[in-house]
């Protein structure tokens, strides 16, 4: 039987241009994934960095509830600043019971508090300033009043008077320092009313 001759193959040779072009789409190939890979480690570093500020620094709290109304109402997000002072006025948030409440700075350690039955507010004799309050009411209060609140502690209400339970009951009593997370700083949504919420 004769022996068969394999038939030769042939090889195309690719042109200068062809290589060159596939030399481009593998350089730009590495380039694209070399910049992916940048930018998503980027993206990690910027995002770690924003929880370390916003857990340090500028804890995020989302309000629940109507007892800061009408200064802040059920489903903003408010930025607290973290402070080491606190004065009347500020609007806190602080730790009770494992909750996050908002509540505002009404004495610190060693005022006198006094609230009449129309829920006028005097702080050591002198009446307050409160043009946040829409709602004024004595509320729940089991306290004896005039009252002075104690050593390293705060005197806090919320804005919304007749239902906010607040320092006016003993269930929640004044509040220790370090109970307080931070003073509002910065509601930033709803985005209609971004404002800066720290007293002047």
């Amino acid at each position: 039987m004769p022996r068969q001759v394999p038939t030769p193959r042939t090889v195309d040779i690719p042109s200068a241009e062809a290589v060159a072009k596939e030399r481009e789409r593998l350089q730009y190939k590495k380039k694209y994934n070399r910049t992916l890979r940048s930018t998503i480690y980027a993206l990690l570093v910027v995002a770690a960095l924003a929880v370390l500020v916003a857990t340090i620094f500028l804890p995020v709290l989302q309000v629940s509830g109507t007892s800061m109304e009408p200064t802040l109402t059920d489903g903003d997000i408010i930025l607290l600043l973290k402070s080491e002072s606190f004065t009347t006025g500020d609007i806190c948030g602080l730790y009770w019971q494992n909750k996050l409440l908002l509540k505002r700075v009404i004495g610190g350690p060693g005022d006198i508090i006094d609230i009449d039955a129309a829920g006028n507010v005097t702080v050591n004799g002198q009446a307050l300033d409160e043009p946040y309050v829409t709602d004024k009411a004595l509320g729940e209060c089991d306290i004896t009043l005039p009252y002075q609140v104690p050593e390293n502690r705060y005197f806090v209400m919320g804005d919304h008077r007749s239902t906010s339970v607040d320092s006016r009951s003993s269930v929640i009593g004044c509040i220790e320092k370090e109970q307080i997370v931070g003073r509002a700083f910065l509601r930033v949504y709803p985005f209609d009313r971004i404002s800066l919420l720290l007293q002047k």
